[in-house]
């Protein structure tokens, strides 16, 4: 793959990660000195199969050219008492970046939290993000100049088919959201699977395998170096090596 496809900026970041990562501990997940961010996974269905709504961040900052998810950090407005729970705050600051970036209007009540992500301890940027799904956004697409250069809805394997041929910048949890979201026929079935199973947590440690990068969440048999683990196989891992990415579940 050259380096000048706009995928590889992912891979390159991520790559930079595992050499800085150390070993998780059990308050990395929680931690309050990192900042917080809420994403909106907006959901439609469109000529019988599911979509999803991604915009392209310009090229610049963080996740300068990358296709994400309408969100951004939280805000000290976003809190409605000091100690309310990590996602009720960002419940509402989900809601209110995807009207910022979108133009689109969402109630709290139409967001059914999905997943949690806490990046690899160590690493120079951490930002844990909150992701939630909604199928319900009201209003006329009018994305923010500042925040987003483009929006499509894209079905979910169309758009990790794009990625895979190095044609688009996804992150990790991007991807892996969007693979999850293969599996459903539309919009319903994904928001009812996310109320069934519940807020999924994935707390990362990147490392380096025989062929490149691997991100490892629990349940991986390589999660942690230190348990003594048994030879089951189980895997819960993304190699990012090389195009197409990979990820693997198991046990």
């Amino acid at each position: 793959m050259s380096p000048s496809r706009p995928a590889d900026r992912a891979l390159r970041a991520v790559a930079d990660s595992v050499a800085e990562s150390r070993t998780r501990r059990p308050e990395d997940a929680r931690d309050p000195a990192i900042p917080v961010a809420a994403t909106a996974v907006l959901l439609r269905d469109s000529a019988g199969s599911l979509e999803v709504l991604m915009i392209e961040r310009p090229d610049r900052g963080s996740f300068a050219g990358a296709w994400v998810f309408p969100g951004g950090k939280l805000e000290a407005g976003d809190r409605d008492a000091p100690d309310e729970p990590e996602a009720e705050t960002a419940r509402r600051a989900a809601l209110r970046e995807t009207q910022e970036e979108t133009g689109l209007a969402l109630e709290a009540d139409d967001l059914v939290t999905l997943s949690c992500w806490d990046p690899p301890p160590g690493i120079a940027l951490r930002i844990r993000t909150w992701f939630f799904l909604a199928r319900i956004a009201r209003g006329t697409l009018a994305l923010s100049p500042d925040e987003a250069v483009a929006a499509e809805w894209m079905r979910p394997a169309e758009a990790l088919a794009r990625h895979g041929r190095g044609e688009l910048t996804l992150y990790p949890p991007t991807w892996v959201t969007l693979h999850g979201l293969t599996v459903h026929a539309d919009a319903g079935s994904a928001v009812d699977a996310a109320r069934l199973v519940g807020v999924q947590r994935f707390e990362t440690v990147a490392r380096r395998g025989g062929e490149g990068p691997l991100l490892l969440w629990e349940g991986d048999d390589e999660y942690d170096p230190d348990a003594a683990a048994a030879a089951s196989g189980s895997r819960h891992r993304l190699e990012i090596g090389a195009l197409p990415w990979r990820y693997q579940r198991s046990g």
